[in-house]
């Protein structure tokens, strides 16, 4: 049964679109346009806030260029995001991406300073300081590692740590079990640090994983775990709140650069857009995801995660000096 919450957001997200394109430009005559393939690990549908952006992007262009289109291909259909991103660097592949930032670790490494444990306040706090000086200086970063930063999204809630059979009332709870985490150091050394063994592994291979008992549980966000439908196979959320990932939607720079300027400005418009609607929607699609999975009688506890944030503070300042990134540490600290 598909959650109810979709076909609200559906209708939501059509009204905003609706009033966005009214204040656009007229829609051109259809020619021959040129197709960009986004990518993306989740499912295709708008319970998704991968797939919701792509969405949008899509039918912001079909409105709104002559010269552009865009095919969205879901589910890691294009390869794993590593795979995705490396063949971007090429120009192979997809065009653009959508994804949560950690992975992208593994191409410039000041972009894992804002995917530390315990870094954000909330939502607001995040999205001020990638939409400054801290998102400003990670986007040229990855420019230079192949990647054009379209628009700054954001994952739907915080991270937190899904098990298939054992529930987790407290820290200690956590020790010995394999969990799955994003094949990043940050994540990995975070994960271990809260006492359970950290197992990097592909987004697509966790839902037989679990269900086969390879691994005993993994971390992320509560929304996610209602569009790939995790709840079938895991019994128990403790909320830790570890990581509220930002996400990002980056394009290859050598297809970005085979734009005209005219068709990079509606590309970002397109963006932007996304950006905008995922944002508003994540505080509702987390607390609806919560409530849907309270109804599919999965236990959802709260953990005592003190100790883990005073661990939290010494490794940020050790994993930003590690990747060269203190000065952007300090910029997120000091964003109001």
């Amino acid at each position: 049964m598909k959650p109810v919450f979709r076909f609200t957001t559906c209708r939501l997200v059509g009204a905003l679109i609706s009033a966005a394109l009214l204040t656009s430009a007229p829609v051109v005559q259809a020619q021959a346009k040129k197709e960009l393939k986004i990518a993306h690990s989740a499912q295709g549908d708008v319970s998704s806030e991968h797939h919701i952006v792509a969405w949008i992007f899509k039918n912001y262009l079909a409105e709104n260029s002559d010269t552009l289109s865009a095919r969205i291909y879901p589910t890691s259909s294009l390869g794993d995001e590593r795979a995705v991103f490396e063949a971007m660097q090429l120009g192979a592949g997809a065009s653009c991406s959508i994804a949560g930032t950690a992975i992208l670790n593994n191409f410039s490494k000041r972009v894992g300073v804002i995917d530390l444990p315990f870094i954000w306040k909330g939502y607001d706090h995040m999205n001020r300081a990638l939409d400054g000086k801290v998102g400003t200086a990670i986007a040229a970063d990855l420019e230079k590692a192949g990647f054009k930063v379209l628009a700054w999204t954001t994952n739907w809630g915080s991270r937190n740590v899904v098990t298939a059979k054992k529930a987790i009332n407290g820290p200690d709870d956590l020790k010995g079990l394999k969990i799955r985490t994003i094949q990043s150091p940050v994540y990995v050394e975070t994960i271990n640090s809260m006492g359970a063994n950290a197992t990097p592994m592909s987004f697509g291979e966790v839902y037989t994983a679990m269900q086969t008992g390879v691994l005993d549980g993994f971390e992320h966000g509560s929304a996610v775990v209602v569009s790939n439908k995790f709840y079938e196979v895991a019994k128990n959320v403790a909320i830790t709140n570890h990581f509220l990932g930002p996400a990002v939607f980056v394009c290859s720079m050598n297809e970005w650069n085979q734009l005209s300027e005219d068709q990079k400005q509606v590309a970002m418009d397109a963006a932007r857009l996304a950006a905008d609607i995922n944002r508003s929607l994540a505080p509702i699609r987390e607390q609806q995801a919560f409530d849907f999975l309270r109804d599919k009688g999965m236990t959802i506890t709260k953990v005592d995660t003190a100790g883990f944030q005073e661990k939290a503070t010494t490794l940020q300042d050790k994993i930003a000096a590690d990747i060269g990134a203190t000065d952007l540490l300090a910029e997120i600290r000091a964003v109001q």
